[in-house]
């Protein structure tokens, strides 16, 4: 036996694997110590400007930051990405926030790497998929909103906070080479909740019936969010927030309403 072997200490193996795991719990516990996310049912309320019911919560997450990327894929109505972030920075303007449209970079994975903050807009949640995996983005937006660059998604950028985009209301209008999205919170949203409305001579399907659905085939749950809601993350507390109760549907069970303000525990 050398001098060497008689001097090394082997690693024991159940050890080795046992301090492996220790720390990748401990890394992935610290990123989720770190999140900063809004994740809002809708940008505009009926009768008001754009994003001003989220005016304090856009002030309390993006305090202190001078200037976010806004990722336009979306495109509501067909508009392209210029002009949806040239809406977007008229109303980041009063907070004195700048903002650049993630279109606009040569090298947008490098571009997310190095943001202060993101605000993705809604519209098309099949075609903002389909632009982030067709550009190998959706993992690197991922990766730098867990490791705490402030997040702030509305309708279809919400979406894409969940497991996957599969409770979306939107029209398949394109085909995302995968339906995942960036899985910030465990759980999927449905925003835009609407509840059935018993005055209306309406026999097509309702909210409920289409994530009632989605419940014999998967068990992941859904929050349902009506106009005015958001959920807020701060590090590893989730909860409900707004100005109505919001819906929770999990796989085997009656739908139950929760209040703004409630913890979320999946």
């Amino acid at each position: 036996m050398s001098l060497d072997q008689q001097h090394y200490i082997y690693p024991n193996p159940p050890l080795l694997r046992l301090l492996t795991n220790s720390i990748t719990f401990a890394s992935d516990f610290k990123k989720k110590a770190m999140k900063n996310i809004v994740l809002a049912s809708t940008s505009t309320l009926f009768g008001e400007n754009y994003l001003a019911y989220l005016k304090p919560v856009i002030q309390e997450l993006f305090e202190g930051i001078d200037e976010i990327i806004f990722v336009p894929f979306a495109r509501p109505g067909g508009i392209s990405h210029d002009e949806y972030t040239a809406k977007a920075a008229g109303a980041f303007k009063e907070y004195g926030i700048g903002v650049k449209g993630l279109h606009t970079f040569s090298n947008p994975a490098e571009a997310i790497q190095y943001a202060k903050g993101f605000f993705t807009g809604g519209g098309n949640t099949f075609l903002l998929v389909k632009q982030l995996h067709e550009l190998n983005l959706m993992q690197p937006l991922k990766k730098a909103v867990e490791n705490g660059t402030p997040y702030m998604g509305a309708s279809a950028g919400s979406n894409i906070g969940g497991m996957n985009m599969k409770t979306t209301n939107d029209m398949p209008i394109v085909y995302p080479p995968d339906f995942s999205t960036m899985g910030l919170v465990p759980f999927n949203l449905n925003p835009h909740y609407l509840d059935p409305n018993p005055e209306l001579k309406h026999n097509g399907e309702t909210r409920e019936t289409r994530i009632k659905e989605f419940h014999t085939q998967n068990n992941i749950p859904v929050v349902g969010l009506r106009e005015g809601n958001w959920i807020r993350v701060k590090g590893t507390i989730i909860t409900t927030e707004g100005s109505c109760d919001t819906r929770i549907f999990e796989q085997g069970k009656e739908a139950y309403e929760l209040p703004a303000g409630t913890v979320l525990s999946f």
